[in-house]
């Protein structure tokens, strides 16, 4: 066949593989238009006809839609454009489905009742943008306002979960119970407290700066203390309380006494707070970091040590 054969679409249907009706179909749309007409009215097709049959089948398998592809094959648009433009939206389509199975596993796994599953949905499919702002008025109640050379932007940029586009189901549960932690009120206040702790004792280190945080200081020194099983009410406590106070009295320039130690009572009891380890787990498995370390066994065991320590 030359060049100028033209083909009945009972010929076509043999070159591409689809049915007559189908390429009556785009025919009559006029994606594939015939390029003349039998003596008898029947329609014939040129050799084009084939290679745009070809096209619109590929296309469609791809999920494009008719007018798209008219515009494709009638070069109004070129492929290339079409292809970015459908891929980007694939792209969506496919981080919602994930999105959405990650919410159903994680219902299945929690036994989560029907109002616990409409709440999941929506915290679930925020906007990254709605994501940050929920998470920012969170640590902007938590640090804002304060001495911003104390190192809060840091950690408040340590602090902000970033689910990926394509999350797992674990991290899909731990976002929406992070979410809903940080509009705990209560947690709220108790982070508020910690990082007012943070800045007044920042404010008097003896006009050299916090060396470091004293709940820093109390899990480097007290984790041997633990693992010899040291009674904290007992003698054997005494180097470890001695070390992480003396720290803590010259950072502040002052002396270890009641008041010192009472001070610092406080601040580990709020960094103590359940929530705020809870919290900072949370975040670990949302950003894919790996698993905090266990901080209560430490505070426990100082605080003790601590109360021990204070007269009544």
């Amino acid at each position: 066949m030359n060049g100028d054969t033209l083909y009945s679409i009972g010929d076509l249907a043999r070159r591409t593989g689809l049915t007559v009706k189908a390429i009556r179909f785009y025919s009559d749309r006029g994606i594939v238009p015939p390029t003349d007409r039998s003596p008898a009215g029947y329609r014939r097709y040129g050799i084009d006809a084939v290679a745009r049959l070809d096209l619109v089948r590929t296309l469609r398998d791809l999920g494009l839609d008719l007018p798209t592809i008219r515009r494709v094959v009638d070069r109004e648009v070129s492929l290339p454009e079409v292809a970015a433009a459908h891929a980007e939206a694939l792209a969506v389509q496919i981080r919602t489905l994930r999105l959405r199975r990650a919410v159903l596993t994680a219902v299945a796994r929690r036994g989560s009742t029907p109002e616990e599953m409409d709440l999941m949905h929506k915290l679930a499919k925020l906007s990254e943008d709605e994501r940050r702002r929920l998470v920012g008025d969170f640590l902007d109640t938590a640090f804002g306002g304060l001495d911003t050379d104390a190192g809060f932007e840091g950690i408040m940029r340590s602090m902000t979960p970033e689910l990926p586009d394509s999350p797992e189901a674990e991290q899909v549960e731990a976002w929406v119970e992070l979410a809903e932690l940080s509009q705990d009120a209560d947690f709220r206040a108790c982070m508020r407290r910690m990082a007012e702790h943070y800045a007044s004792d920042r404010a008097g280190a003896n006009g050299t700066g916090l060396r470091r945080d004293p709940a820093a200081a109390v899990l480097a020194r007290v984790r041997p203390a633990l693992e010899a099983r040291v009674d904290p009410a007992s003698p054997g406590a005494d180097p470890v309380v001695t070390a992480v106070l003396d720290e803590y009295a010259q950072t502040l320039g002052r002396r270890d006494e009641v008041d010192l130690r009472r001070r610092l009572l406080t601040r580990l009891e709020s960094a103590n707070d359940p929530r705020r380890q809870r919290y900072l787990r949370l975040l670990a498995v949302i950003n894919g970091w790996p698993a905090p370390e266990r901080q209560s066994p430490s505070f426990d065991w100082f605080i003790q040590a601590l109360k021990a320590r204070i007269p009544g």
